[in-house]
């Protein structure tokens, strides 16, 4: 036995409890998505640099999205 080093309870393992693990691991990949979103919306603002194939599924996604609203 030994301690969760995550949420500092017995664990009945020699590691640390798979639900913690699985939290912190959640936990930084919303960190991570927090971190890139900027560049993500940063990219659809710029659509000159995007190939003419993109720009046209761009497009008719955003028409699409407002015809459902």
């Amino acid at each position: 036995m030994k301690v969760c080093s995550i949420c500092k309870k017995i664990s009945g393992t020699d590691q640390d409890h798979i639900d913690c693990q699985e939290k912190l691991r959640i936990e930084t990949e919303a960190d991570d998505f927090k971190k890139n979103i900027t560049e993500k919306l940063d990219f659809m603002k710029n659509t000159d640099d995007v190939s003419s194939d993109l720009k046209a599924l761009l497009g008719h996604m955003s028409r699409e999205k407002t015809k459902e609203s």
